[in-house]
């Protein structure tokens, strides 16, 4: 993203959202660039490997993987030709080595244009994505805002998304999906900018005040004394007249 466009991007968000502005001034740092080493399919390659693990063990893994091809990211015909055994050796699941068989079939046969997904909108990069084994909607919309930079994405189903709303916003519970998209909506057509500032919201210390969604700060509850913390169901209905 550009200086003007960053420029832009942080204006309309300041003007859709309070919230958005306030986490804006706290952290008063700017989004990184798209990763342009490499290759596309090297990127989702990547991807496939750091799914559902940490940080540190997938990058081990990833890091033994691409030592069978010199330290670098396969070709699809050399992935292809890899014996799944040497993919499992260097701590890929079955699962995953049947997703990167997958990706690479699809990639030689030219079903899947690796190389050419920058030319393609957003929508048809997930869906595009999407019909490859093991890349799912989440997968694929961080290949839109890490590799192509895309401006406009807001990862739904991202569980720190949701949790920096959450706390954000003064919510009671994560928000759903569907929920992250409504709120979303405003941050349209710089939602990736917007992501990126709630994701590092979750490292600030002291954390972001938590606030009701009408922005007031939510007050503290107070127990009463000799109030009991929680009453049941039970507790609560009308006694009974004893029959004589």
């Amino acid at each position: 993203m550009t200086h003007a466009a960053h420029r832009d991007a942080l204006a309309h968000l300041r003007r859709a959202d309070p919230v958005i502005a306030r986490l804006i001034d706290r952290i008063e740092l700017v989004p990184p660039g798209p990763r342009t080493d490499g290759t596309h399919l090297g990127a989702i390659v990547r991807a496939i490997v750091f799914q559902q693990l940490s940080g540190k063990a997938a990058g081990a893994i990833h890091r033994r993987f691409e030592a069978l091809y010199g330290g670098r990211a396969p070709t699809a015909d050399e992935l292809l030709a890899t014996a799944d055994e040497t993919l499992r050796a260097v701590g890929l699941s079955r699962a995953k080595t049947v997703y990167l068989k997958d990706l690479a079939a699809r990639a030689v046969a030219g079903s899947l244009p690796v190389e050419q997904l920058h030319e393609l909108d957003d929508h048809a990069v997930l869906e595009t994505l999407t019909s490859v084994k093991g890349v799912g909607r989440w997968t694929a919309q961080m290949f839109l805002l890490f590799r192509l930079g895309r401006p406009d994405v807001l990862p739904d189903l991202d569980l720190g998304v949701r949790k920096a709303i959450q706390l954000a916003y003064g919510l009671r519970r994560l928000p759903t999906p569907k929920e992250v998209l409504a709120r979303g909506a405003a941050w349209s057509p710089f939602a990736s900018v917007a992501t990126w500032y709630l994701w590092r919201s979750l490292e600030l210390d002291p954390p972001v005040p938590t606030r009701n969604p009408r922005g007031r700060p939510r007050p503290a509850r107070r127990k009463r004394a000799g109030t009991p913390a929680r009453t049941n169901a039970a507790s609560r209905r009308t006694p009974s007249r004893k029959v004589r």
